[in-house]
Protein backbone atom coordinates (compact mmCIF):
# COMPACT_ATOMS: atom_id res chain seq x y z
CA UNK A 1 0.00 0.00 0.00
CA UNK A 2 1.33 3.43 -0.96
CA UNK A 3 0.54 6.37 1.32
CA UNK A 4 0.95 9.75 -0.33
CA UNK A 5 1.02 12.55 2.24
CA UNK A 6 -0.19 15.91 0.94
CA UNK A 7 -0.74 19.32 2.52
CA UNK A 8 -3.43 20.97 0.40
CA UNK A 9 -6.43 20.25 -1.80
CA UNK A 10 -4.31 21.41 -4.73
CA UNK A 11 -1.68 18.77 -4.01
CA UNK A 12 -4.39 16.13 -3.70
CA UNK A 13 -5.81 17.14 -7.06
CA UNK A 14 -2.40 17.14 -8.73
CA UNK A 15 -1.41 13.77 -7.28
CA UNK A 16 -4.71 12.12 -8.17
CA UNK A 17 -4.58 13.53 -11.67
CA UNK A 18 -1.05 12.21 -12.24
CA UNK A 19 -2.13 8.68 -11.33
CA UNK A 20 -5.17 8.87 -13.63
CA UNK A 21 -3.12 10.41 -16.44
CA UNK A 22 -0.64 7.54 -16.28
CA UNK A 23 -3.39 4.94 -16.64
CA UNK A 24 -5.12 6.81 -19.46
CA UNK A 25 -1.89 7.36 -21.39
CA UNK A 26 -0.47 3.86 -20.98
CA UNK A 27 -3.58 1.70 -21.47
CA UNK A 28 -5.08 1.07 -24.89
CA UNK A 29 -8.69 0.97 -23.68
CA UNK A 30 -8.65 1.93 -19.99
CA UNK A 31 -11.62 1.73 -17.65
CA UNK A 32 -11.78 4.28 -14.84
CA UNK A 33 -13.91 3.70 -11.76
CA UNK A 34 -15.33 7.09 -10.81
CA UNK A 35 -16.50 8.46 -7.47
CA UNK A 36 -18.63 11.47 -6.55
CA UNK A 37 -18.89 13.85 -3.61
CA UNK A 38 -16.29 16.39 -2.58
CA UNK A 39 -13.25 14.09 -2.48
CA UNK A 40 -12.55 13.83 -6.25
CA UNK A 41 -13.64 17.35 -7.27
CA UNK A 42 -10.11 18.71 -7.56
CA UNK A 43 -8.97 15.68 -9.54
CA UNK A 44 -11.77 16.16 -12.06
CA UNK A 45 -10.91 19.86 -12.29
CA UNK A 46 -7.33 18.91 -13.17
CA UNK A 47 -8.60 16.55 -15.87
CA UNK A 48 -10.63 19.40 -17.36
CA UNK A 49 -7.83 21.94 -17.06
CA UNK A 50 -5.31 19.66 -18.76
CA UNK A 51 -7.83 18.56 -21.40
CA UNK A 52 -6.85 14.95 -20.80
CA UNK A 53 -7.61 12.83 -23.87
CA UNK A 54 -10.10 10.28 -22.56
CA UNK A 55 -11.70 9.49 -25.91
CA UNK A 56 -10.52 5.86 -25.64
CA UNK A 57 -11.52 5.48 -21.99
CA UNK A 58 -14.62 3.95 -20.41
CA UNK A 59 -15.94 5.03 -17.01
CA UNK A 60 -18.02 3.12 -14.46
CA UNK A 61 -19.41 4.94 -11.46
CA UNK A 62 -19.45 3.57 -7.94
CA UNK A 63 -23.02 4.34 -7.01
CA UNK A 64 -26.23 6.28 -7.47
CA UNK A 65 -29.18 7.24 -5.29
CA UNK A 66 -32.45 5.35 -5.71
CA UNK A 67 -35.49 7.29 -6.98
CA UNK A 68 -33.58 10.49 -7.68
CA UNK A 69 -34.16 11.57 -11.31
CA UNK A 70 -31.03 11.81 -13.44
CA UNK A 71 -31.67 15.50 -14.07
CA UNK A 72 -31.82 16.26 -10.33
CA UNK A 73 -28.77 18.34 -9.43
CA UNK A 74 -28.02 15.98 -6.53
CA UNK A 75 -28.03 12.82 -8.62
CA UNK A 76 -24.69 11.31 -9.51
CA UNK A 77 -25.69 11.26 -13.18
CA UNK A 78 -25.98 15.06 -12.97
CA UNK A 79 -22.74 15.35 -10.97
CA UNK A 80 -20.73 13.41 -13.53
CA UNK A 81 -22.19 15.35 -16.45
CA UNK A 82 -21.36 18.64 -14.75
CA UNK A 83 -17.87 17.66 -13.59
CA UNK A 84 -16.60 15.55 -16.49
CA UNK A 85 -18.88 14.17 -19.16
CA UNK A 86 -19.90 17.57 -20.57
CA UNK A 87 -16.24 18.61 -20.77
CA UNK A 88 -14.22 15.60 -21.93
CA UNK A 89 -14.95 12.91 -24.52
CA UNK A 90 -15.25 9.33 -23.31
CA UNK A 91 -15.64 6.11 -25.25
CA UNK A 92 -18.46 5.01 -22.95
CA UNK A 93 -19.81 6.06 -19.55
CA UNK A 94 -21.84 4.01 -17.10
CA UNK A 95 -23.67 5.08 -13.93
CA UNK A 96 -26.08 2.79 -12.04
CA UNK A 97 -29.71 3.55 -12.84
CA UNK A 98 -31.42 4.34 -9.56
CA UNK A 99 -34.66 4.98 -11.43
CA UNK A 100 -34.87 1.44 -12.82
CA UNK A 101 -38.26 -0.24 -12.36
CA UNK A 102 -36.51 -3.45 -11.29
CA UNK A 103 -33.59 -2.53 -9.06
CA UNK A 104 -32.45 -6.10 -8.49
CA UNK A 105 -32.23 -6.58 -12.24
CA UNK A 106 -30.33 -3.30 -12.53
CA UNK A 107 -27.75 -4.60 -10.04
CA UNK A 108 -27.26 -7.72 -12.17
CA UNK A 109 -27.00 -5.60 -15.32
CA UNK A 110 -24.35 -3.41 -13.71
CA UNK A 111 -22.34 -6.43 -12.59
CA UNK A 112 -22.35 -7.50 -16.23
CA UNK A 113 -21.00 -4.09 -17.25
CA UNK A 114 -18.20 -4.41 -14.70
CA UNK A 115 -17.36 -7.90 -15.93
CA UNK A 116 -17.14 -6.62 -19.51
CA UNK A 117 -15.09 -3.58 -18.49
CA UNK A 118 -12.51 -4.56 -15.83
CA UNK A 119 -11.54 -1.45 -13.88
CA UNK A 120 -7.93 -0.33 -14.27
CA UNK A 121 -8.11 2.40 -11.61
CA UNK A 122 -10.90 2.86 -9.07
CA UNK A 123 -11.24 6.18 -7.24
CA UNK A 124 -12.64 5.99 -3.71
CA UNK A 125 -13.45 8.34 -0.90
CA UNK A 126 -13.91 7.07 2.64
CA UNK A 127 -16.83 7.71 4.96
CA UNK A 128 -16.45 8.74 8.57
CA UNK A 129 -17.60 5.24 9.53
CA UNK A 130 -15.22 3.63 7.06
CA UNK A 131 -17.72 3.03 4.28
CA UNK A 132 -16.51 2.84 0.68
CA UNK A 133 -19.04 3.47 -2.03
CA UNK A 134 -22.27 3.13 -0.09
CA UNK A 135 -21.11 -0.11 1.54
CA UNK A 136 -21.86 0.44 5.21
CA UNK A 137 -20.28 -1.36 8.20
CA UNK A 138 -21.29 -5.01 8.25
CA UNK A 139 -21.39 -5.36 4.47
CA UNK A 140 -19.90 -8.73 3.41
CA UNK A 141 -16.50 -8.33 1.79
CA UNK A 142 -17.61 -10.49 -1.17
CA UNK A 143 -20.75 -8.46 -1.93
CA UNK A 144 -21.63 -7.65 -5.57
CA UNK A 145 -23.46 -4.54 -6.80
CA UNK A 146 -26.48 -4.20 -4.51
CA UNK A 147 -29.21 -1.98 -3.11
CA UNK A 148 -28.44 -0.50 0.29
CA UNK A 149 -30.37 1.41 2.92
CA UNK A 150 -28.30 4.43 3.90
CA UNK A 151 -27.44 4.77 7.56
CA UNK A 152 -28.49 7.89 9.42
CA UNK A 153 -24.85 8.97 9.75
CA UNK A 154 -24.33 8.73 5.98
CA UNK A 155 -27.55 10.63 5.29
CA UNK A 156 -26.46 13.34 7.73
CA UNK A 157 -23.05 13.55 6.04
CA UNK A 158 -24.77 14.04 2.67
CA UNK A 159 -27.34 16.52 4.00
CA UNK A 160 -25.09 19.44 2.98
CA UNK A 161 -25.87 18.67 -0.67
CA UNK A 162 -29.66 18.89 -0.17
CA UNK A 163 -32.04 21.66 0.89
CA UNK A 164 -33.91 19.62 3.50
CA UNK A 165 -33.24 16.45 5.45
CA UNK A 166 -36.33 14.77 4.02
CA UNK A 167 -34.89 15.28 0.53
CA UNK A 168 -31.87 13.06 1.26
CA UNK A 169 -32.50 9.64 -0.34
CA UNK A 170 -32.83 6.63 1.93
CA UNK A 171 -31.47 4.03 -0.51
CA UNK A 172 -28.79 3.72 -3.15
CA UNK A 173 -27.31 1.29 -5.66
CA UNK A 174 -23.62 0.70 -5.05
CA UNK A 175 -20.84 -1.43 -6.40
CA UNK A 176 -20.31 -4.09 -3.77
CA UNK A 177 -17.07 -4.51 -1.89
CA UNK A 178 -16.35 -7.63 -3.91
CA UNK A 179 -16.89 -5.61 -7.09
CA UNK A 180 -14.57 -2.83 -5.92
CA UNK A 181 -11.82 -5.28 -5.02
CA UNK A 182 -11.66 -6.53 -8.61
CA UNK A 183 -10.13 -3.21 -9.72
CA UNK A 184 -6.49 -3.56 -10.75
CA UNK A 185 -5.51 -0.41 -8.87
CA UNK A 186 -7.32 1.64 -6.22
CA UNK A 187 -6.86 5.31 -5.35
CA UNK A 188 -8.43 6.39 -2.05
CA UNK A 189 -8.45 10.05 -1.04
CA UNK A 190 -9.05 11.44 2.46
CA UNK A 191 -8.83 15.00 3.74
CA UNK A 192 -9.54 16.57 7.10
CA UNK A 193 -9.92 15.56 10.76
CA UNK A 194 -13.38 14.01 10.29
CA UNK A 195 -11.77 11.20 8.29
CA UNK A 196 -9.02 10.53 10.84
CA UNK A 197 -10.70 7.65 12.69
CA UNK A 198 -11.62 5.88 9.45
CA UNK A 199 -8.13 6.35 8.02
CA UNK A 200 -6.60 4.97 11.21
CA UNK A 201 -8.77 1.86 10.89
CA UNK A 202 -7.91 1.52 7.21
CA UNK A 203 -4.16 1.72 7.78
CA UNK A 204 -3.68 0.24 11.23
CA UNK A 205 -6.96 -1.32 12.28
CA UNK A 206 -8.15 -4.90 12.29
CA UNK A 207 -9.28 -6.44 8.99
CA UNK A 208 -13.00 -6.52 9.69
CA UNK A 209 -16.36 -6.04 8.00
CA UNK A 210 -17.11 -3.61 10.84
CA UNK A 211 -14.99 -1.13 8.86
CA UNK A 212 -15.49 -1.72 5.12
CA UNK A 213 -12.34 0.17 4.10
CA UNK A 214 -10.13 -2.37 5.88
CA UNK A 215 -10.76 -4.76 2.99
CA UNK A 216 -8.23 -2.67 1.07
CA UNK A 217 -5.50 -4.07 3.33
CA UNK A 218 -5.78 -7.21 1.19
CA UNK A 219 -5.71 -5.49 -2.21
CA UNK A 220 -2.38 -5.72 -4.07
CA UNK A 221 -2.29 -2.17 -5.44
CA UNK A 222 -3.69 0.67 -3.32
CA UNK A 223 -2.58 4.29 -3.11
CA UNK A 224 -3.97 6.40 -0.25
CA UNK A 225 -3.70 10.17 -0.68
CA UNK A 226 -4.24 11.88 2.68
CA UNK A 227 -3.33 15.04 4.53
CA UNK A 228 -1.85 15.26 8.00
CA UNK A 229 -5.26 15.86 9.60
CA UNK A 230 -6.65 12.67 8.10
CA UNK A 231 -3.53 10.83 9.29
CA UNK A 232 -3.48 12.49 12.72
CA UNK A 233 -4.66 9.45 14.70
CA UNK A 234 -2.24 7.03 13.06
CA UNK A 235 0.83 5.95 14.98
CA UNK A 236 4.22 7.13 13.79
CA UNK A 237 5.00 3.60 12.64
CA UNK A 238 2.73 4.07 9.65
CA UNK A 239 5.44 2.90 7.25
CA UNK A 240 6.36 -0.76 7.47
CA UNK A 241 7.14 -3.58 5.08
CA UNK A 242 3.59 -3.41 3.73
CA UNK A 243 3.30 0.36 3.39
CA UNK A 244 5.44 2.97 1.67
CA UNK A 245 5.03 6.65 2.51
CA UNK A 246 5.60 9.28 -0.18
CA UNK A 247 5.17 13.02 -0.70
CA UNK A 248 3.89 14.92 -3.72
CA UNK A 249 7.46 15.67 -4.81
CA UNK A 250 8.21 11.93 -4.75
CA UNK A 251 5.24 11.31 -7.01
CA UNK A 252 6.30 13.94 -9.51
CA UNK A 253 9.90 12.71 -9.61
CA UNK A 254 9.41 8.94 -9.38
CA UNK A 255 7.21 7.16 -11.90
CA UNK A 256 7.10 4.08 -9.66
CA UNK A 257 4.95 5.80 -7.04
CA UNK A 258 1.39 4.52 -7.36
CA UNK A 259 2.60 1.61 -9.46
CA UNK A 260 3.36 -0.92 -6.75
CA UNK A 261 1.68 -1.40 -3.41
CA UNK A 262 2.15 -4.49 -1.33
Amino acid sequence: MNILVIKTQEELAEAGYKLIEKVVKTKENPTLGMATGSSPLGIYAEMRKNKLDTSHATTVNLDEYVNLPHEDKNSYHYFMQEQLFDHLPFKQTYVPNGMASDLEEECKRYEGILAANPVDLQILGIGENGHIGFNEPGTPFNSPTNIVELTESTRQANLRFFENEEDVPTHAITMGIGSIMKAKQILLVAMGPKKAEAVKELLQGEYSEACPATVLQHHPNVTVIADQEALSLCSEAIADEHRQVFTISDLLSDSRVGETAN
